[in-house]
């Protein structure tokens, strides 16, 4: 897919303040920076904190630790932990996020559901939902439950890609009848990460491959809410960095996070160093956008852009 420089307006770093930021975040902020540069697109910073038992302040800042030390650039959003407090957290969003479940609500989308991860995996190794609650007419103002929007309803799902060009496919088994609000009464990620992208005008988006799924669900219920800027968006999906073990990093392995390195007395180049190694490259890397030349082709599509 060709995209020129102005085509594209405004993309996203959306960290979750969960725990400490690791070298794959950094990965793939140094994408997200690489293409929004080539195709002068702003970069907003959302902090995605709807998972307010897992929130603490010193991961909240962290975060603008991380990309100062870094110097990853962002055009939009808070600059430090007061302006994110006072103005930029998800809570201040609710309403938007709330009128978009009532509406799901009013057109009858969505249906209550009262079952617990535990018993969906007893009974779905694969955690994938059954369907359990679909007929059981549990109310939706019902205490502990959850609403799942419908997905028995055939509907083609499009997406415009830069490496693929346009992907039309069908919702994933994983994604079937997924949760839109959670049992606490919050909006789940899916329908807060389609509302922010609209809110803030998103048109790029850059994740890990690991969120194909839910590019597709999200896709799909931006169609049930009839959001037709949704479709203008263009998603690039990379691969993730791993641990030589093989495994996906999270941020529970603190030994790959920037607060850690940092502790040790790390600087950016060794940071950046340590993901190109990850990679297979042997080369010294100074900073994001030496970094990101690395990825030409691999991680970031070179004939794409």
């Amino acid at each position: 897919m060709s995209i020129k420089p102005g085509q594209l307006s405004k993309t996203r770093i959306a960290p979750t303040p969960s725990g400490f930021l690791h070298l794959g975040n950094v990965l793939s902020f140094t994408i997200t920076a690489a293409i929004a540069e080539k195709t002068d697109a702003k970069i907003v910073l959302r902090i995605d904190d709807l998972d307010r038992e897992r929130v603490r302040k010193e991961y909240v800042q962290v975060i603008f630790d991380t990309l100062n030390f870094l110097e990853i650039p962002w055009h939009e959003g808070p600059r430090d932990f007061h302006e994110y407090e006072v103005e930029y957290s998800q809570i201040h969003r609710l309403n938007l996020y709330n009128k978009a479940l009532k509406e799901l609500s009013d057109s009858g989308q969505v249906f209550a559901c009262n079952c617990s991860r535990a018993q969906i995996r007893a009974n779905n190794p694969d955690e994938i939902y059954p369907g359990t609650c679909r007929g059981k007419a549990i109310p939706l103002n019902a205490r502990d439950v959850s609403w799942r929007l419908y997905t028995d309803r055939i509907r083609e799902i499009v997406i415009n890609t830069l490496d693929e060009g346009i992907i039309k496919t069908n919702l994933p088994a994983p994604m079937q009848d997924f949760v839109v609000r959670k049992k606490d009464g919050y909006p789940a990620y899916q329908l807060a990460s389609v509302i922010d992208d609209l809110h803030f005008g998103v048109d790029l988006v850059v994740r890990g491959e690991d969120l194909y799924d839910s590019t597709l669900a999200q896709v799909y219920l931006a169609s049930v809410l009839n959001a037709e800027a949704f479709k203008n968006i263009t998603f690039h999906h990379h691969p993730l960095l791993t641990a030589l073990s093989g495994r996906k990093l999270s941020k529970s392995a603190g030994d790959t996070s920037i607060h850690y390195l940092r502790a040790q007395g790390k600087k950016p180049v060794d940071v950046y160093t340590e993901i190109a190694a990850m990679l297979g490259f042997e080369e010294n890397v100074k900073d994001w956008r030496q970094l990101a030349e690395l990825l030409n082709g691999n991680y970031l599509p070179s004939d794409s852009i």
